[in-house]
């Protein structure tokens, strides 16, 4: 652990905890309620101040999470984690996060920079009134430090791995990045309008599909303030207040798209007398490079690692030494406006407001499902896609010698794939292809370039479709159920090609062969729903695990012989085949802060959602843990609401785990049995409702007064 700096110690000596030293100007205009579940309802005199309380109420919470996230946001990671986190650290750096961030800070418009300003008021207030709180190396959060973050997050862990590059070539400096283990796996987004709704409300369903651990994972919150602000739903530790949920009069849900926004350039350095030359046109550009200096922390104390990063005028420069040098482009990653456009977007009242705060596309990222209690409904494929000229293969890197490859331009949000208020009643995305919202009067697929939308179909899609075309009318309680619905789609398909493959076998009347035939008879009289009771569960995902993407090859033999392995590695594992579903596939939350492991023997949930490419709507994505017997999850539905938007919003939601990252905290794992079990909790919005189930309220600084 780092010891403290002196800056931190000098802090504490003149801010002292309260009630010693004057309280800050915001603190004393705000209000955190804690409803019953813990969840922070912050109420501020004007915006900045309700950021500052989220701030705060983050802190409370979880200020490992927000610190971990800065940590590896503004590429120190190194001296935190030592040599296995350098790679994140000279990427970081070669994307210059820290640069843009700040450079962006200085940019803000007023009002947006007043809420960076206030997070980080809000964050330093809890580290001078909590002394106990050792912070591991940032001792003063900076205001930047959420946009650098935002550009970590969506540039580093994101973009960047869309470029088609090879693992060798996707390098700095010698040092070969290693993907996250947090990558987004996808979220599921569908609005009802009012012809298909039995009240004739709109009606939303927000259903991402994130980490359960790491630095993706989300925090549930609602900030309001007098200047009209009002809006509650899901953040990432680290951003300054909720960015997907709703407000009194509108919601949406944002799911990842495929949408091409970056684009790899192979410069060719050829001027002998020159290293930083490149050949560009008929003739060179010179490119910049600059010292860069790593502290990696290690047994012996820190050191500091040199090296030279290098960037062309398309971007920095990434390759295997001796080997093609390729500059990365990625959309808008020296812009400014990420933030500023949510915010926009949550203090929007219509759809005319919604538009007008998309329309910049600085928040370039993934489908907004959008519904309001006008009983408007609008999908969006959000994505700053740069104008390419035909003729290239963009899917891989081009050459970046041929000005030809310059992009020009974005398309703007109209050239966008969108759809308003479909005749069919309702719309669908779940990580698919734009032209499949909804049964019919989709947009057309011809209008579009194809770099604009590669997105294909996938199995949640399917199942969505089937689902919401089904049902005439929908009713709340009816949106509610259907949101941890349980039908295997791929089931479907996939078991009777099985049994039709099984059948044309010879018979077989060795105990292996009973074995398989009881496993086929129980796949059989399956109904096709995951159940934690369910044998058959356990048996389909992980025979479907087994066959792969490339099932279609192999032969009827061999898709049945996969079923027998599956039999073999249970019985390996549990000493029998016949092990119900709830029995392997488990929920069950770990303190970070003390890099605490899965494990058998401590308490978990047994859990009926399955992965994605299995096709149900409760998706779980749930994975080994060393040594372990159960699978556990990892991944999947992290925060799950339904809206209603009549006259007076109505709202259900339910997190994986809980509001607080504390396993002493009764709000450690309060809404695991909710969740597990396809159960919401009310989402309290207006402010009777939360008064009225307030389990305690308090001003920053001063709750234990």
């Amino acid at each position: 652990m780092i010891k403290l700096s002196l800056p931190f110690v000098c802090l504490v000596t003149l801010t002292g905890s309260l009630p010693h030293h004057r309280t800050p100007a915001p603190a004393r205009d705000v209000t955190i309620y804690r409803d019953r579940y813990g969840v922070p309802h912050v109420f501020g005199k004007t915006d900045a101040d309700a950021v500052f309380g989220f701030a705060y109420a983050q802190a409370e919470d979880n200020f490992f999470r927000v610190e971990a996230n800065f940590i590896r946001a503004i590429g120190r990671a190194a001296e935190v984690y030592g040599e296995s986190a350098v790679r994140n650290d000279r990427i970081n750096h070669a994307l210059e996060i820290p640069r843009l961030a700040r450079e962006e800070y200085r940019r803000l418009p007023a009002r947006v920079r007043a809420l960076v300003d206030a997070f980080a008021e809000g964050l330093n207030l809890y580290l001078a009134t909590h002394p106990d709180v050792r912070p591991r190396l940032l001792t003063r959060m900076e205001p930047w430090y959420p946009l650098a973050f935002i550009r970590y997050n969506y540039y580093q862990n994101g973009f960047l791995y869309s470029l088609g590059l090879t693992r060798e070539e996707l390098q700095v400096a010698g040092h070969a990045p290693v993907r996250g283990i947090e990558a987004n796996t996808g979220s599921n987004g569908w609005v009802v309008g009012t012809t298909r709704s039995a009240s004739g409300y709109p009606l939303l369903f927000i259903n991402p599909h994130l980490p359960f651990f790491g630095s993706s994972q989300v925090y549930e919150g609602h900030v309001h303030s007098e200047e009209g602000w009002d809006f509650t739903g899901y953040t990432r530790f680290g951003f300054p207040f909720p960015y997907v949920g709703h407000n009194a009069s509108l919601g949406w849900v944002s799911t990842d798209n495929a949408a091409d926004q970056a684009d790899g350039y192979i410069e060719t350095f050829d001027d002998s007398t020159n290293p930083l030359a490149y050949r560009y046109g008929t003739g060179h550009r010179i490119a910049v490079a600059w010292q860069d200096t790593i502290r990696v922390k290690t047994d012996s104390g820190i050191v500091l690692r040199v090296s030279t990063l290098r960037k062309t005028h398309h971007g920095p420069l990434f390759g295997r030494p001796g080997g093609r040098q390729i500059a990365v482009r990625m959309a808008k990653l020296d812009g400014d406006g990420w933030l500023g456009e949510w915010y926009a977007m949550t203090r929007a009242r219509n759809l005319a407001e919604m538009k007008r705060a998309i329309a910049p596309l600085n928040m370039l990222f993934g489908n907004v499902m959008y519904a309001d209690r006008d009983g408007r409904t609008w999908y969006l494929y959000n994505a700053a896609v740069p104008r390419r000229a035909a003729g290239f293969d963009w899917a891989s890197p081009v050459d970046g010698s041929d000005p030809a490859t310059e992009w020009q331009g974005y398309h703007t949000m109209d050239e966008l794939p969108q759809l308003t208020d479909p005749a069919t009643g309702w719309m669908q995305n779940c990580n698919t292809t734009p032209f499949l919202l909804t049964s019919e009067g989709n947009p057309d697929s011809t209008r579009f370039p194809r770099y604009m939308v590669p997105d294909d179909d996938n199995p949640r899609g399917l199942i969505s479709r089937r689902i919401l075309a089904g049902t005439p009318k929908w009713t709340f309680a009816q949106w509610a159920a259907i949101a941890f619905d349980t039908r295997v789609v791929m089931a479907d398909s996939l078991l009777p090609r099985l049994m039709h493959d099984y059948s044309s076998m010879p018979g077989d009347s060795s105990d292996r062969g009973r074995r398989l035939k009881d496993a086929v008879d129980t796949l059989a009289a399956w109904n096709h729903r995951a159940d934690t009771n369910s044998v058959a569960t356990t048996l389909f995902v992980l025979w479907r695990d087994l066959l792969g993407q490339r099932r279609d090859s192999l032969t009827p033999a061999a898709r049945v012989e996969r079923l027998g392995q599956v039999q073999d590695r249970l019985q390996d594992r549990f000493g029998r085949w016949a092990v119900r579903w709830g029995e392997l596939n488990r929920l069950q939350r770990i303190d970070e802060a003390t890099d605490q492991r899965l494990a058998d023997d401590r308490p978990s949930l047994a859990v009926p959602g399955v992965g994605g490419s299995d096709g149900a709507v409760f998706t779980f994505y749930a994975g080994d843990a060393s040594g372990q017997k159960a699978r556990y999850g990892q991944a999947g539905g992290t925060y799950v609401s339904v809206v209603e938007f009549g006259p007076r919003v109505r709202a259900l939601t339910v997190h994986t785990f809980g509001a607080s990252g504390h396993p002493e905290s009764p709000h450690f794992f309060d809404q695991a049995p909710l969740y597990a079990s396809g159960r919401f909790k009310p989402g309290w919005f207006t402010v009777a409702e939360i008064q009225a189930n307030a389990e305690r309220s308090y001003r920053p600084g001063a709750e234990g007064q």
